[in-house]
């Protein structure tokens, strides 16, 4: 099985995905963000290194996720990763405008046609008070001029995305505001388990019918 695990930044993806790693026995594969070199510049002045973001970004995913997701399910292990290649065009939407978004969505469909799909996205959501709190306690220099409003854009793209009636690919969305998922076993349990109830991997434990 191929899993994403996906949401707005600083929900928790890559912690998770290393956490769920080896209860799946799961290959992992892990978005490499800080490579591009327009990032703090964007943060700091988003208008002006929006474009070269993106198509950094784009490039970028497309070779990872065409290179090896196709070998790291070849052994048919299972497979998580902490981004997909559809966020991409998310954050585009928010950041693009005009003929430059115009053309960035021209390639991204290209290039998409290409990228094997998961079986199931895990949308980790959470508000965008929470976010801010997660981004300010990570403190990544690049992040700290991140602001409120451009999260909550993230938040509504990202809901809009997985609720739109023509997404087809299942997706288990997970409300984690008051989960602790790194210090609480029995939260991370919860998710794990659910999991294995939608893709009915055993072993998993039922949900108790509502009263």
């Amino acid at each position: 099985m191929y899993i994403t695990i996906e949401g707005v930044i600083g929900v928790g993806k890559t912690t998770l995905a290393r956490l769920l790693q080896p209860s799946f026995q799961a290959n992992i594969l892990m978005e490499v963000f800080e490579e591009n070199p327009f990032l703090s510049n964007f943060y700091a002045d988003r208008a002006s290194y929006a474009f070269q973001t993106q198509m950094f970004f784009l490039l970028s995913r497309y070779k990872q996720q065409n290179q090896n997701v196709p070998a790291l399910l070849s052994n048919g292990n299972h497979l998580l990763s902490d981004y997909s290649f559809e966020k991409d065009a998310l954050f585009a939407r928010i950041n693009l405008n005009g003929d430059e978004l115009d053309m960035y969505y021209r390639l991204h469909e290209a290039l998409a046609e290409k990228i094997p799909s998961p079986d199931l996205f895990v949308y980790l959501r959470a508000d965008t008070k929470t976010l801010m709190q997660r981004i300010a306690m990570r403190d990544r220099p690049y992040e700290r001029a991140m602001e409120r409003d451009y999260i909550q854009q993230l938040n509504q793209a990202y809901d809009d995305f997985f609720t739109h009636p023509t997404f087809t690919t299942p997706v288990l969305t997970i409300d984690s505001n008051n989960l602790d998922f790194v210090q609480n076993p029995d939260d991370l349990a919860f998710i794990e388990n659910r999991i294995r109830q939608t893709l009915q991997l055993p072993p998993f434990q039922p949900e108790l019918p509502m009263e």
